[in-house]
């Protein structure tokens, strides 16, 4: 098997440390195994993607000697695959329309909690005539979905984790499709790495309760499963991942800052970080 990997971030903001260690484990696993390493953007948030993020996202790339095969992809040219995998789990029954809001969803008493906070309570499942003219998404019915199915066991492995048994219904009804974009994350990441043939997906343990969903969706559209590899993540001075809303310094900040991009990469290989970041345990 030819190895083939993938770093996809999103040009939502500028790229900081977590993410040079993010990509560097993807670029470098590649690599080692004379595999592929492909550059995706995920630019679907038409409201938070800018021009300029992808730009700084390039530079910032090469400033640390990561090279990628063929050409960047964005995922904002990919809508009609996104369309296709909607398009067959309506069809089969399994999507719901969902007009409710983030607050509603938050104030509602009989909310489950899971891993990121209240799952969707099912308020919109099974409206008789839902009005599609109103502001809506389109949510997984994950029940009706594992039963079509035959309820069965959804595995996948990981390299630091072992073999995972799925839990999909952990995450609730995920959305698939948002009121202000075409797909959601769970899908069109699932939708592309399967497109782009990556066997190895390699991204931050922060995304771990996602591939349940994930490993959902590749059963439901026939779609191959890779092998997992969710690294621990960098963390700040005060302990939390390093994060685009938390102000992390930027790798661009760095690079004007007349820095070498690629003895940061070679450090960050060592596990030279610098002081006040520390990498999360495994």
């Amino acid at each position: 098997m030819v190895v083939h990997t993938r770093f996809a971030p999103s040009p939502t903001g500028r790229l900081h440390l977590g993410h040079a260690w993010s990509a560097l484990q993807a670029h470098d696993f590649a690599r080692a195994n004379g595999g592929a390493f492909t550059l995706r953007i995920e630019d679907i948030d038409g409201t938070r993607s800018r021009p300029e993020h992808v730009e700084a996202i390039l530079r910032d790339l090469e400033w640390l000697g990561l090279g990628w095969d063929g050409e960047v992809t964005f995922q904002s040219r990919r809508l009609a695959l996104y369309e296709a995998a909607l398009d067959d789990l309506r069809a089969r029954g399994l999507l719901y329309p969902c007009f409710c809001t983030r607050a509603d969803i938050a104030a509602s008493l009989t909310a489950p909690h899971g891993p990121e906070g209240p799952l969707y309570p099912g308020t919109c499942r099974g409206l008789d005539a839902p009005d599609l003219s109103k502001p809506h998404c389109w949510r997984l019915d994950v029940a009706k979905a594992l039963a079509s199915l035959g309820d069965p066991e959804l595995l996948w492995h990981d390299a630091f984790a072992g073999q995972v048994r799925a839990d999909p219904a952990s995450a609730g009804d995920v959305v698939l499709a948002r009121k202000d974009a075409p797909a959601s994350y769970h899908l069109a990441v699932t939708v592309d790495d399967a497109a782009q043939g990556v066997t190895h997906v390699v991204r931050g343990v922060d995304l771990f309760a996602a591939t349940h969903v994930h490993r959902l969706l590749q059963a439901l559209l026939g779609l191959p499963t890779p092998e997992y590899r969710h690294h621990p993540l960098l963390l700040g001075p005060d302990g939390t991942r390093l994060a685009k809303r938390h102000g992390a310094p930027s790798l661009e900040a760095m690079r004007l800052a007349g820095e070498d991009g690629r003895a940061l990469a070679e450090r960050l290989r060592n596990g030279q970080l610098p002081v006040g970041i520390a990498a999360a345990q495994a």
